[in-house]
């Protein structure tokens, strides 16, 4: 299907530069070659390109190549902060839990700590309690190990394990390192008795945001239910997530 014209031809023009500059990355891109890829000529170009200098969409090189501002770093991060998350992924997370039909959480880092931002009830009854907002020590759960695993400086530090009752330092190093390896994090009956969940990290470009977990009492967690529940995360919702978020690779 062809695609219908812009309602507002130079808005659409500089939104197409803004593309073009995100695509030429760090090297940039000169204005003859810019005009060519956008469709428009360059004094009219020149133009929209000091528009967007001038708000700091975009920059200028010594050489005069054009490439990305800073300001667009605003952009993403209001898109992605925490106060937007939960409406912004909620499709996603009812995606899944009518999927599998268990409790699903979407949960943050907040220091040594996971915030609750959502959660997806399921339609059977489930014995464990949770609530958004609620704050759970990073070490002893699926969704701070997903976060923690997936952070390129994620591997713990003596202390960053949640406090004194939490999972030993060791062992911590042991779980992340298995969540890399699988592309997914664990955790059973540590938060409640008779529960266990598996959770992914959020990425955006190659950096966690959030983490979606699972949870279900332990006997639905065993063989192919279990399976079952790691492929939705793994396979399901990276179709239905928003662009530019992605779930992590396993590493075996």
């Amino acid at each position: 299907m062809t695609q219908p014209p812009s309602p507002l031809g130079s808005v659409d023009k500089a939104l197409l530069t803004l593309d073009a500059l995100a695509r030429a990355g760090a090297g940039g891109v000169a204005l003859a070659d810019l005009a060519a890829e956008v469709g428009a000529n360059k004094s009219t170009l020149h133009r929209t390109l000091a528009a967007l200098r001038h708000r700091g969409y975009a920059d200028q090189r010594a050489d005069g190549a054009y490439t990305l501002g800073a300001a667009v770093l605003s952009l993403g991060a209001a898109y992605l902060a925490e106060d937007n998350l939960p409406g912004l992924l909620r499709p996603a997370l009812e995606a899944l839990r009518d999927e599998v039909d268990e409790l699903v959480h979407l949960g943050t880092l907040a220091g040594q700590e996971v915030v609750y931002l959502d959660k997806v009830e399921p339609q059977r009854p489930l014995r464990v309690w949770s609530a958004v907002g609620r704050r759970i020590p990073v070490a002893t759960t699926a969704l701070g190990r997903a976060l923690l695993a997936a952070t390129p400086d994620g591997a713990p530090s003596p202390g960053h394990d949640g406090g004194p009752d939490a999972t030993p330092d060791a062992t911590l190093r042991a779980a992340l390192a298995a969540a890399r390896e699988r592309g997914y994090a664990t955790e059973t009956e540590e938060n409640e008795p008779g529960i266990a969940c598996v959770a992914v990290a959020l990425l955006r470009a190659g950096r966690p945001v959030a983490a979606v977990s699972i949870t279900a009492p332990v006997e639905r967690m065993t063989g192919p239910a279990r399976d079952a529940r790691v492929a939705a995360l793994r396979d399901l919702l990276p179709r239905v997530l928003p662009t530019g978020l992605t779930v992590p690779a396993p590493t075996s």
